[in-house]
């Protein structure tokens, strides 16, 4: 399927689009759509949903071609393509570069493709906005998928000394721990690979807990770890957004945490995004209070 037909009518016009499998319900349309009309900018956010065009997710890079030539200035990238897409690129930025996953595509004007990862940016300046002057020094990331490597990125970007990446797959705990240590990276931070199994401990000497599993999503309701692992001096930043009160956030306010939402990365990763596509710097409180419209709306349905 060609997608000439969504290309730019005019040199004025801003087309972007997703590339993801099952994205039908995805608030990125409508969350970039209205803020580029905040912008004054004709600005048009398209679906490139694998399952409806009939691909394979290996197809990704013959979509970002088809894009690039049918004039679109860039795509967001999401599950299952953040790594497939790389080797379909003609640069990527450091970040995308050490986290190994890229979820923005540039077109260059001179023709080329530069792979991004605004993810990170994202939960780094949603922290410092939700969660300012906490204590950072040691933080437990739940979760060591490609959420969890962009927040262990932006944990070390502020400055984090010792990361502790938890998750249910120890090997992949320590698989993601490898991927920063000093050798690889300009930190001199410790990041150290766990089990599920020494959760309590690493939790119990930590100054903040960074959710970064689905479960909590809609379709994956529950707890992701104990209820009374939480204590008052701990902080908990969520990266589920869908709702926005997860229960562990419920739990975490009921413990005296200090909490931040998952809509907080889904924002700004999203102004980094708009702001690479247009040269323009979006308008993150708008795009919050939109986001968080869309999201009562969804519930009210």
């Amino acid at each position: 399927m060609s997608l000439s037909s969504l290309a730019s009518r005019g040199t004025d016009q801003v087309v972007v689009g997703l590339i993801g499998s099952g994205i039908g319900p995805s608030l990125s349309p409508a969350l970039h759509e209205r803020e580029g009309a905040e912008l004054g900018l004709d600005y048009s956010y398209r679906r490139l949903d694998l399952d409806e065009l009939h691909r394979s997710p290996e197809a990704v890079g013959e979509l970002v071609d088809e894009a690039r030539r049918a004039g679109y200035r860039g795509l967001n990238i999401t599950h299952p393509c953040k790594q497939l897409v790389i080797p379909h690129l003609d640069e990527l930025s450091r970040a995308a570069g050490e986290i190994g996953a890229v979820n923005t595509v540039v077109f260059e004007p001179r023709g080329g493709t530069t792979g991004h990862n605004t993810d990170w940016s994202g939960f780094r300046n949603g922290v410092i906005a939700g969660l300012p002057g906490v204590d950072l020094r040691a933080v437990v990331l739940l979760g060591a998928g490609g959420a969890g490597a962009a927040a262990a990125y932006a944990l070390l970007a502020l400055g984090t000394e010792t990361v502790h990446v938890v998750d249910v797959d120890a090997t992949r705990a320590h698989t993601l721990a490898a991927r920063f240590r000093p050798s690889h990276t300009a930190t001199s931070a410790r990041v150290v690979g766990h089990g599920t199994d020494e959760l309590a401990g690493v939790l119990a000497g930590a100054d903040g807990l960074v959710h970064a599993t689905p479960v909590g999503m809609a379709e994956h309701p529950g707890l992701p770890l104990d209820a009374g692992l939480l204590r008052p001096e701990l902080w908990v930043a969520e990266i589920v957004y869908r709702p926005l009160e997860t229960e562990l956030l419920r739990v975490a306010r009921a413990a005296g945490c200090r909490t931040l939402d998952g809509g907080a990365m889904a924002v700004h990763q999203a102004v980094a995004a708009m702001r690479l596509f247009t040269g323009i710097e979006p308008d993150a409180g708008r795009m919050t209070r939109h986001l968080h419209e869309l999201i009562e709306a969804e519930n009210a349905h």
